[in-house]
């Protein structure tokens, strides 16, 4: 028999046993992971005056039939449509997640704010609950530009994208394909799966990883056969399957995440996040960008940032922070950030 035949048995076989494994991956039992309920912090993230509230109303949208809520913030008095500055969250972040404190300070100088919830997570819709997948979070992105851009109170000419930790590497992302943007704000951005990957591995070893790995395959194929998600927690005790085993992501969720907040997601993101790669997409941005980057950041690359600074140009405002990742929604970081946010947006939109 030829060698062709012998190297096409070989193939055959290898590709019948990596599928064996993943069925077996799949619907195997065992592979239950604990929830690990935060815990709440009686310390507030930040403290918001009731009386600082401006006019807000609940608004919504939708992205393929499913509904997305949304919250917008209106500056008072205003003398005609106003600026407009989209957020929304991080890995499984929602808007009652401390993006109200950012807001009320935008409002307060006459900006509006429209903030959102992902499909699948918050007070949006979406089935599975907790899907963390990247090209739906674009897809949300856009709509929600698309919805503030057809408010009345809203400037269409006048919009801007802020972003944070992942969803700092889509206001990046959305920038490049969508030049109408005026100016983006990312704070400790998210612009590099496989460089996050790598310091991951190098952080957790090995051993941890491929287990995370075999957790994601298994959520992946499961939805490829039309079974129910298998989830881990985004944020848990170190040495614990999560998403974020580390115990900044665990002391700031519970500070951060409003009552009720389900600490899950859907463990396909593991196989797909190291794809997502804003960084190249920066030379295609046109518009002005402030880069905020926390120097002891070990869940988003500082050298991720430093590289998007760099085919940004002239276009980036770069500030560096002496502290981590989580750091810069609390207390007096908090008010360095947003102040350095304010005189960003208050130049350029």
């Amino acid at each position: 028999m030829s060698v062709l035949y012998y190297l096409g048995l070989i193939v055959a076989v290898f590709i019948g046993a990596a599928c064996l494994y993943l069925l077996i991956v799949a619907v195997v039992p065992g592979f239950s992971i604990p929830v690990q309920p935060l815990e709440k912090s009686n310390q507030a993230s930040v403290e918001i005056e009731a009386e600082r509230y401006g006019p807000r109303k609940e608004v919504g949208f939708e992205v393929e039939g499913t509904n997305l809520s949304a919250r917008l913030y209106l500056p008072q008095n205003p003398s005609g449509p106003a600026p407009c500055i989209i957020m929304g969250h991080g890995a499984g972040g929602t808007m009652d997640m401390g993006l109200e404190a950012y807001a009320l300070r935008f409002q307060e100088v006459g900006f509006a704010v429209l903030m959102f919830d992902y499909r699948h997570f918050g007070s949006s819709g979406g089935q599975p609950r907790q899907l963390l997948w990247i090209p739906n979070q674009l897809e949300d992105w856009r709509a929600a530009i698309e919805c503030a851009r057809g408010l009345e109170e809203v400037d269409p000419a006048r919009v801007a994208l802020w972003g944070t930790s992942l969803s700092g590497g889509h206001v990046i992302t959305l920038a490049a394909q969508d030049q109408r943007i005026l100016c983006v704000s990312a704070q400790c951005p998210g612009l590099d799966g496989k460089a996050a990957g790598e310091e991951f591995m190098k952080r957790e070893g090995l051993k941890y990883v491929l287990r995370l790995v075999m957790h994601g395959q298994r959520d992946l194929v499961r939805s490829w056969l039309g079974l129910s998600p298998h989830k881990i927690p985004l944020v848990g005790r170190p040495g614990t399957v999560a998403m974020m085993p580390a115990p900044d992501a665990w002391v700031a969720f519970g500070r951060l995440a409003p009552e009720g907040f389900v600490n899950e997601v859907c463990a396909r993101i593991i196989i797909r996040g190291d794809k997502y790669r804003p960084v190249k997409q920066a030379q295609d941005v046109r518009c002005p960008v402030l880069l905020q980057i926390c120097d002891q950041d070990h869940l988003t690359p500082v050298s991720a940032a430093e590289e998007t600074a760099q085919r940004l140009g002239n276009l980036a405002t770069v500030i560096h922070y002496p502290i981590g990742h989580f750091d810069i929604y609390l207390g007096d970081n908090f008010e360095k950030s947003v102040a350095d946010q304010l005189a960003f947006f208050k130049k350029h939109l």
